[in-house]
């Protein structure tokens, strides 16, 4: 099993598009209510859907990447704003955050092998009976 697919509600579509076009994304569905981007390094992807009411997603996004301060120097050099620089995180990852301009929140990070394996990592899964 592997999580392989996200839907993001977004405003504006094209808007959207143009952000997530410039994070270095390829987009391989384009539709006027519909977008789906591969991740270029390992085919994961991720979409958009034009939401028509009023939404708050509380849910946040990550992308990894290994040179994560590049990556960002890069975005913001394309006019992406950044709200928290990389920064060292108590849990071991080095973290950007950001916002798409339907305001979803976004985590650009690198955790290298704390992302599976931090110091405290536990094993549980469901026992049959």
């Amino acid at each position: 099993m592997n999580l392989n697919q996200m839907t993001l509600p977004v405003k504006d579509m094209a808007l959207s598009t143009e952000f997530y076009l410039k994070l270095g994304f390829l987009q391989i569905v384009d539709t006027p209510h519909y977008a789906r981007f591969a991740c270029p390094d390992n085919g994961a992807t991720f979409s958009l859907n034009l939401e028509r009411e009023d939404f708050n997603n509380g849910a946040v996004i990550y992308f990894e990447h290994e040179q994560l301060d590049d990556w960002v120097a890069v975005i913001q050099q394309r006019g992406i704003e950044i709200s928290q620089q990389p920064t060292e995180q108590s849990y071991l990852w080095r973290e950007a955050t950001l916002f798409d301009p339907s305001g979803n929140k976004i985590k650009l990070f690198w955790a290298g092998d704390n992302r599976l394996n931090p110091p405290w990592r536990v094993n549980k899964k469901y026992q049959d009976k």
